[in-house]
Parts: structure tokens; C-alpha cells; sequence
């Protein structure tokens, strides 16, 4: 296709012929209405004028008959830029007047009439074109006739150039509207092919290439931010799965590993019913950590999907943190660390129950796993946890705070990645997936999930909109 058929074919040109041609239209009904409204605007005064100079000469012709009103008629006559005037006999004589050759039948029939005619003077040049008159005529006592009119060249005159202005008009309308369609219509163009080649770019492969935005803030820099943002989120989710397979690769071979060597040295050296057994047990429990972590990636996904709004009701929050620290009040006694709940005051929200209570539960079970646990031959104090909900403007926070080593301000955000976990020796039980949910949880409900410094320790903070999730505009 060539550039000008392609040019041509843009919906941005369609649309300026439409909005051209509609526009064009109109301006020739209003140049038209215009033109035709001049043309009665003087066809009346010239009626007023005629009228006018009957009723004078009416007048003379109460005043002194026929032989007043030929004088009359013949002095007017004689006047540059005079009316038309013309007073015949019963049989057509003319008494007195500055026209002749009138159209056949014109001084028989009383009233208005538009013939043609010549003035007195031009009679003799037969190359002079005819003229034409709005006339009134006036039968009179004793078979006389009386004409009066005005010439209609002055009427036709300035309705020609009335006409020729809105044709020019209309020429130049669409002249410069071709024009400034074609110049409006590239630009456009050119954006929009900037556009098919980044996204071409993007089809290829390279996810980091962005939609370019011209700064004007029009309907083509919003797409193009919006659909920029939309290609963050695909190469954070890009970027994002990359890691996951790494990690399940990286993380779930040391268990199933060790779960295949159990079951082959099992295979191998027991001899009795009880080191089957235990080969078993053994087995089992690492089955059921390979459950638990998958459980929680899926869980992950649900949260990141969107598929748990379905399951939205009204709650409290103060009900969901009682309910968790009574969960891990008894693990914790266990530790040696004192849980505490302050969540009295009523913190309603909209959500779904189950993914907010496993999120609340997880970042209270990782505090309990880091605390330190009290140790009263060293001297060292139980290690603390405070769980709240309160209200805070039209928000509803869930807090979990402690006492423990803390994470370090450059780690914060990246413990929120899956499989994510700063103890390099990974002797705690876990998968690094549990900041991970309670973050998918908190974007879900249109809230955040915030790690900040406890002096000592660690503050998590769920933060949940009152009315339920927000849904964010494109």
C-alpha cells in the first residue's frame, strides 16, 4: 500500500472528510440563505420605493387629472437615476414615461409584474441588451395605464456576488480543510505507526521497549501510558514468573532430593518393620511440606488473579486478629514470647475472610519463627508480639509488631518476592512464601502490605480500605 493510500485509508481522514463535508454543507445553506435573503431584503425596498412614488403621483392625479399627472411623470422621467415610469392611452400611446419595449401583455394586467425594457434613450441602439424592471401598473379612468418601477440589475448584481463570495467560500473551505486533515491526519499517523513498531518490537521479545509519549496529554498519550503501565505490570509478572521457576527449581529439589535418597537408603539398609516405618513417616512429612508450598502458591495466584473477589463479605478484622492470636498464643508460650492482642474497637471491612486471616497468620507465624525466645540462664528477656487492628481514617490496619532481629531497610522489598529468604542457612522451617501471600493478599483488597523498623524489630503493617477492594482506573 502507498503512503498516500495508507494515508487515505486512516480514520482520521475519514472522519475530517465527514466533519468537512457536514461543514461545507452548511456554510453553502448559509451563504445560499444569506444570498437569497439580501435579494428579498431589496426586492421589498424596492417595493417600498414604488410604492412610495405611486402614492405621490396619486395624489397629482386627484389634484389635476391626467394632464397634472403627465407633467409630473415626464418631469420625474428626466431625472438622473430616476424611477421607471410610463403613462399610455386606452390603446397603449405613450403620454408620458422613460421606458419602452416592455413584454407583451405587461401594462393589460394591473399589479406587480418583473418584465424587461429599455429606457427612451437606448431605444436606437439595437446592440443594447434588455433590461429588467419590478413594476406596478395602474389602470386609470378613461382607459389610461400607469407604470412604476425600479430596475433589478442592483438586486441581481449583489445577489451574483453574494453567490461568487460563498462559492469561493466553500472552495477555500475545503481546500484548507483537505489541507489541515492531511497535516493533522500524518501526525497522527506517524504517531500511531511509532507505536506498531515498538509494539512489533515488544511481540519480538524485548519487553523493556515502551509505547513513546509526545507530552501533549491527548487521547494518544493516554493510551500510551496506560498501555505502558500495562507492559510494566506484564514484565514485572514476566520478570516475576522467571524468578518463581528459578526458586520452585532451586527450592524444591533439596526436599524432593532428600525425600528420593530417604526412600532409597530406606530401600537399601532397613530390615525392620520400624525403619520402614520411620522411612515413611519420614517421607510423609516432607510430602506434606512439598503440599504446603505448593497450597501457598496457588494461593498466591488466586490472591494475584483476582478470582477470590468473588468470595468478598462484610467482616471484622478485630474478630480475625482475636481468632489468630488465640491460634498462636500457645506457640508462643511454647518459645518463651509473650503474644498480645489489642484489637477492642469493632474495625469493619469488605473482603474475603480466609485470605486475610492466612495473611494476618503469617506474618504473626514469621515473627514467632524469628523472635528470640527467652533464656532466663543468659539473662534475656521473652521476646514480644503485639498484634492490633485499628481504624485509621477510612482505612483498617492490621499490625503485627516485635521485638526480634528485624529485616534490614534494603531487604524490605525484596522479601516480598516469592521464595525469598535472608537466613542463607535456611534452618527455620518455611518456604519464603509467607510475605510473599500476605502482600498478594493486601494488593487484592486495593491495600498495601508495609515492612517498617520496630526499634527493635519488625512492624508489619496490612493496611485494607474500609468499603473493600478499590478498583483502580485505566
Amino acid at each position: 500500500m502507498t503512503a498516500l493510500g495508507k494515508l487515505f485509508r486512516t480514520t482520521t481522514f475519514k472522519l475530517t472528510l465527514v466533519y468537512l463535508t457536514v461543514f461545507a454543507l452548511f456554510a453553502a445553506f448559509l451563504l445560499g440563505y444569506f444570498a437569497l435573503n439580501t435579494r428579498r431584503l431589496i426586492t421589498e425596498q424596492i417595493t417600498d420605493t414604488v410604492n412610495a412614488e405611486i402614492t405621490g403621483l396619486s395624489e397629482q392625479y386627484r389634484q389635476g387629472g391626467i394632464r397634472r399627472l403627465v407633467i409630473v411623470v415626464d418631469e420625474r422621467a428626466r431625472r438622473p437615476g430616476s424611477s421607471l415610469y410610463l403613462v399610455t392611452t386606452f390603446s397603449g400611446e405613450a403620454l408620458a414615461g422613460n421606458v419602452t419595449a416592455l413584454q407583451p401583455g405587461t401594462l393589460d394586467t394591473p399589479g406587480w409584474a418583473e418584465s424587461s425594457y429599455r429606457r427612451l434613450d437606448e431605444a436606437e441602439d439595437k446592440d443594447h441588451p434588455d433590461h429588467h424592471a419590478l413594476v406596478r401598473v395602474f389602470q386609470l379612468p378613461g382607459g389610461f395605464r400607469m407604470l412604476v418601477g425600479r430596475d433589478l440589475d442592483e438586486r441581481e448584481r449583489l445577489y451574483h456576488i453574494v453567490l461568487d463570495a460563498g462559492r469561493w467560500s466553500v472552495a477555500i473551505v475545503i481546500i484548507l480543510g483537505l489541507a489541515g486533515g492531511l497535516f493533522v491526519t500524518r501526525r497522527v499517523l506517524r504517531r500511531v505507526d511509532a507505536m506498531t513498531e515498538t509494539s512489533r518490537s515488544i511481540m519480538a521479545g524485548d519487553l523493556g521497549e515502551r509505547l513513546p509519549v509526545a507530552g501533549t496529554g491527548d487521547e494518544l498519550d493516554r493510551l500510551a501510558i496506560n498501555l505502558n503501565l500495562m507492559l510494566e505490570r506484564i514484565e514485572a509478572l514476566m520478570h516475576g514468573l522467571k524468578e518463581v521457576s528459578d526458586n520452585i527449581a532451586h527450592d524444591l529439589k533439596t526436599p524432593l532430593t532428600r525425600l528420593r535418597n530417604r526412600t532409597e537408603q530406606a530401600l537399601r539398609t532397613a530390615s525392620s518393620e520400624a525403619e520402614f516405618r520411620a522411612a515413611l513417616e519420614g517421607t510423609i512429612e516432607e510430602s506434606d511440606g512439598l503440599i504446603r508450598t505448593f497450597n501457598a502458591l496457588l494461593m498466591i495466584a488466586r490472591a494475584e488473579s483476582g478470582q477470590a473477589r468473588d468470595d468478598m463479605v462484610d467482616f471484622d478484622a478485630a474478630e480475625i486478629a482475636n481468632d489468630v492470636g488465640e491460634l498462636y498464643e500457645p506457640l508462643a508460650d511454647q518459645k518463651g514470647i509473650v503474644l498480645t492482642v489489642d484489637a477492642g474497637t469493632p474495625a469493619p471491612i469488605k473482603g474475603n475472610r480466609e485470605l486475610v486471616s492466612q495473611a494476618l497468620a503469617n506474618l504473626v507465624d514469621n515473627a514467632i519463627k524469628y523472635a528470640e525466645p527467652a533464656d532466663r540462664a543468659a539473662g534475656v528477656a521473652p521476646g514480644e508480639i503485639l498484634v492490633k487492628a485499628v481504624n485509621e481514617g477510612d482505612r483498617v490496619l492490621l499490625i503485627v509488631a516485635d521485638n526480634g532481629p528485624g529485616i534490614p531497610e534494603a531487604d524490605r522489598a525484596r522479601v516480598l518476592e516469592r521464595f525469598v529468604r535472608l537466613e542463607q542457612s535456611r534452618s527455620q522451617p518455611g518456604s519464603g512464601l509467607g510475605l510473599s501471600l500476605a502482600a498478594a493478599v493486601a494488593r487484592l483488597h486495593g491495600g498495601e502490605l508495609t515492612l517498617a523498623d520496630n526499634g527493635p524489630g519488625l512492624k508489619g503493617i496490612i493496611a485494607l480500605p474500609r468499603g473493600g477492594p478499590v478498583q483502580i482506573a485505566g
